[in-house]
Order: structure tokens, then C-alpha cells, then sequence
């Protein structure tokens, strides 16, 4: 067999790979394209064996020339498309800094944790520290270190949440930050100045005024010469630093861990004291509780009565933003988490 009819054959293999590389819109159809003409260069390999020996070289030639041409013209066809498909894909996926995207509302902190972080810069300012304690406590942190008797009301199931470890009624979720301040003179000596914010829980059905969990701060102060004077000082501080031009008011009471001691209120700060819905039109605010640190309270942690003296008050921090936001109900604050009303503070 002649070298002629494989040659041309070579040729016109070459030509029909140009044009279907030529013709090859995506890269996809050019490797369709690649293996068919692959296919037909090995089956004219296959038939060189069939030519006679003298001529075998020339067709070789001529197939090798072919097969360079078709991969070349595939190699340059295939860069152009995958320049082409780069392209469009940049196109796709940019970014249009002119659209208007989604909205992200930024959160930001609960009432509460914006007043108790609040209240902790005011006392921080005045130069006490902040400190705080474990939530489950014992008997004798929450109860009888601070002079409660063992028949106190406070200490009934009815009004406290026991946990069922150790021996009974022995460990509790605290019901007020009150331990801490035992935690904290046993754990370091006087002069002590500080501050205990933190969750407390009491056995309450929630409702408008009443919550199973609620916050609570407290101040104690420990040194040589403490009076019922500093401790009226220091809230009138206090309280001007968080309502504004208010004035405090001490009426005579009674708390197992101070004596003398004193229920504490504020002139309503919405008023004037001239009366309106937020104080009840009485003209003042009841917030908490305050005293001379009892001596047997001292006696308790090792402390000396007749060398230091101290104060202690607290209230709860909940009531402040009611106060502040004319909020009716502190199921609405605490439990109910609509987003769209806390949303305004």
C-alpha cells in the first residue's frame, strides 16, 4: 500500500479538527472535540503498519504535523475559553457596592444589664470595688451568718428555693446577694468598700411585680469609725449620680443584719415629689433597705464589733428601668423577650 492515501487522510483529519475547535463554544465542547479527533489519528496510526516500509516514514510525518496543528490550535482555543468562562464568572460573582443589602439590626444590652453595668461605674467611681459570689449557697452564708433566726419566715420552703443536696434545707438558690458580703470579710480583712451585683431567687409566681429570679445590688463598708452619717452621705451620692437632683428619704425599720436600720426611698424623680403614677402620687420611691452592719453579723465572720463599724444597703435592680421607662409589669421586662419592645431601650 501506497504512503498517498494516509497522508491526505492525515490532511484532511487536520482540517476537520481545526474547524471543530474553531466551532467549540465552551470547554466542555472542546474536549468532545479533542477526543474525536484523537480517535481518528490512532486509527490512522493503526493502518501505517499497512503501508510499505520505504514510505512508512513519510506518512509518520505527515501524522505527527497533523496531530501538532490540532493541539496547538485545541491549547490556544482552550486558553481563549477559559479566559471567556473566567470572565463571566468574575461577572457573576462581583460584588454591587450600589445595591442595597439585607438589613442587620445591631443588638445591644438589656435594660437591666445596662443599669447594673450602670450602677457599677457609679460605685467604681466613688472608689469601691466589685465582687461576687456562687448562686447555689448554704444555710450559713445565706441565713444564719447574717442573723436570721432558724424560725424566720425567709427560711420557709414556701418562700425559698432548696436544692436537694447534702442534708435538708441546708443549700439553697440564694435569695439575696447578702452572702457575698459574708464571703468577703471572711476571705479578707478590713477596711472593705464594695459592691455585690448579681441574680438572687425566691419562690414567686411571676406576675406584674413578682419574679422567681431578679437582680439585686448591695454596698458594704467596713473600717475604724464608721457612722450612720456615712452611710447617708454615701447615698445621697449615690443616688444624685443615677437619678439626678433627688433627695434621699430614711424611715426606721427592721433587717436581721443592720441596726439601726432604715427602709430607703428616693423623691420621685419624674415629679418633683409634687405626686404622679410612677410614685403612686405619694411624692417618693421605695428602693430598698440600708443599716449599721449588726454586731453579730461581725461576730460571725471573726471580726471585732468594738473595732470596726460598717453600712450595708441594697435594693433590686430590676425596678430601676420600670422606673425609668414607665415599664407596668416586670413579667414584661424579664420573661416575655419581645424583641420589639425591648428593642426602644
Amino acid at each position: 500500500m501506497s504512503a498517498r492515501p494516509l497522508i491526505d487522510r492525515s490532511s484532511d483529519a487536520v482540517g476537520t479538527a481545526l474547524r471543530a475547535i474553531a466551532d467549540a463554544t465552551d470547554l466542555d465542547a472542546l474536549r468532545a472535540a479533542e477526543r474525536r479527533i484523537d480517535d481518528e489519528f490512532a486509527a490512522i496510526k493503526r493502518e501505517i503498519k499497512s503501508v510499505d516500509a520505504a514510505d512508512r516514514s513519510a506518512v509518520g510525518q505527515a501524522l505527527g504535523t497533523a496531530q501538532a496543528q490540532a493541539r496547538a490550535a485545541a491549547d490556544a482555543r482552550r486558553g481563549e475559553l477559559e479566559a471567556t468562562a473566567g470572565a463571566a464568572r468574575l461577572a457573576g460573582e462581583r460584588l454591587d457596592l450600589t445595591a442595597v443589602g439585607a438589613e442587620y439590626r445591631r443588638g445591644h444590652l438589656h435594660p437591666v444589664t445596662q443599669v447594673w453595668r450602670e450602677l457599677e461605674d457609679i460605685f467604681c467611681g466613688l472608689g469601691y470595688e466589685v465582687h461576687g459570689g456562687p448562686e447555689v449557697e448554704d444555710d450559713w452564708h445565706n441565713f444564719e451568718a447574717l442573723n436570721f433566726p432558724p424560725g424566720h419566715p425567709a427560711r420557709a420552703m414556701q418562700d425559698t428555693l432548696y436544692v436537694n443536696l447534702g442534708e435538708p434545707e441546708q443549700v439553697l438558690l440564694r435569695t439575696h446577694t447578702s452572702p457575698v458580703q459574708i464571703r468577703l470579710m471572711e476571705s479578707q480583712p478590713p477596711p472593705i468598700y464594695a459592691v455585690m451585683p448579681g441574680r438572687t431567687f425566691r419562690r414567686d409566681t411571676p406576675d406584674a411585680r413578682h419574679s422567681p429570679v431578679f437582680h439585686q445590688i448591695e454596698c458594704l463598708v467596713v473600717d475604724r469609725g464608721i457612722t450612720m452619717g456615712d452611710l447617708m452621705g454615701t447615698i445621697e451620692v449615690f443616688f444624685r449620680a443615677l437619678f439626678g437632683d433627688v433627695e434621699a428619704r430614711f424611715l426606721p425599720s427592721f433587717f436581721p443584719f443592720t441596726e439601726p436600720s432604715a427602709e430607703l426611698g428616693v423623691s420621685c424623680p419624674f415629679c418633683s415629689r409634687s405626686g404622679c403614677r410612677t410614685c403612686s402620687h405619694t411624692g417618693w420611691i421605695e428602693l430598698g433597705g440600708c443599716g449599721m452592719v449588726d454586731p453579730n453579723v461581725f461576730a460571725a465572720v471573726g471580726l471585732d464589733a468594738e473595732e470596726w463599724s460598717g453600712f450595708a444597703f441594697g435594693f433590686g435592680i430590676d425596678r430601676i428601668p420600670l422606673l425609668r421607662n414607665e415599664i407596668d409589669s416586670l413579667q414584661t421586662l424579664l420573661w416575655d423577650n419581645d424583641v420589639r419592645f425591648l428593642r426602644q431601650f
